[in-house]
């Protein structure tokens, strides 16, 4: 029994060594003098079997067959691209010049709001100065005589002489308002009286 699965097995591979033999090296040999013959004669085997491929219907499907992009696709290609670098481009310019205009406007900006703050300081310079010219004047009838006073009080506009007499000391006040005519003593006291009801 183990002599017969012997010969079996023998059997076996002497038949497919006769198949090696006889059909596919054959075959194979034939198939490579073929494609070198062909190549020879200048005819490319794997672009007829593509094209054979193609018109066979289920193997269409399978070997569908890449189109290359002929040179005018080529060239709309690329003056598509140019013109869209261009219009890039142009828009890269407009931000750039919207940006440049922003900082010049930032600048004239900051400039007008350092002169406007150099104003300001002049300004309230100019306002302390007054008010230490106010604080003096108003000083100097607090110094004077009662009598001397007056008649200068009596003689200014009537806002004027309002404005010193509303800042001075109440005891200099009474005693420059008993050497003014009664009746502009009285009315002085009823502007004040009206000055310190706003106040």
């Amino acid at each position: 029994m183990a002599e017969s699965m012997e010969e079996k097995e023998n059997q076996r591979e002497s038949k497919f060594q006769g198949f090696l033999l006889v059909v596919a090296i054959p075959i194979l040999f034939a198939i490579v003098v073929a494609l070198v013959t062909l190549s020879f004669l200048g005819i490319n085997i794997f672009e007829t079997a593509k094209d054979i491929g193609g018109k066979v219907p289920f193997l269409s499907e399978i070997v569908k067959e890449e189109k290359q992009p002929s040179v005018e696709e080529f060239q709309k290609n690329i003056v598509s691209l140019e013109a869209e670098i261009k219009d890039r481009e142009a828009k890269v310019e407009q931000l750039q010049s919207k940006i440049d205009s922003r900082d010049t406007q930032l600048k004239r900006i900051e400039l007008e709001k350092a002169q406007l703050q150099a104003q300001i300081e002049e300004l309230t310079a100019i306002q302390e100065e007054n008010k230490r010219a106010f604080r003096e004047i108003v000083k100097t009838y607090e110094t004077m005589s009662a009598k001397s006073a007056a008649p200068i009080i009596s003689k200014m506009k009537t806002e004027e002489a309002v404005k010193i007499l509303s800042n001075i000391k109440p005891e200099s006040l009474a005693a420059i308002m008993e050497k003014l005519p009664a009746d502009e003593a009285a009315k002085y006291t009823e502007l004040l009286t009206n000055e310190t009801g706003r106040n």
